[in-house]
């Protein structure tokens, strides 16, 4: 079995699955909406010079979501 770890956690070029949303009310929406949903493959593209948000690949899309959020995302692999 894979490590879990959080989004926020991987860096640039690393990819990993959603396990699971840990992320209450419109936030969890929003994510759900835009596809980061249980085993969907996330790539972290970069992170802004100021550290916040991290841009993602998230199925043909990218997505620019904050490290407060991305630590509610987990991830495996």
């Amino acid at each position: 079995m894979k490590d879990i770890k959080k989004l926020s956690d991987l860096k640039p070029g690393q990819k990993a699955k959603v396990t699971e949303l840990k992320s209450a009310g419109s936030i969890r929406r929003r994510l759900l909406d835009i596809g980061l949903i249980e085993g969907t493959e996330v790539e972290c593209l970069l992170t802004s010079p100021s550290g916040d948000p991290t841009a993602y690949l998230v199925r043909g899309a990218v997505i620019a979501i904050r490290s407060d959020e991305s630590s509610k995302i987990l991830v495996c692999g």
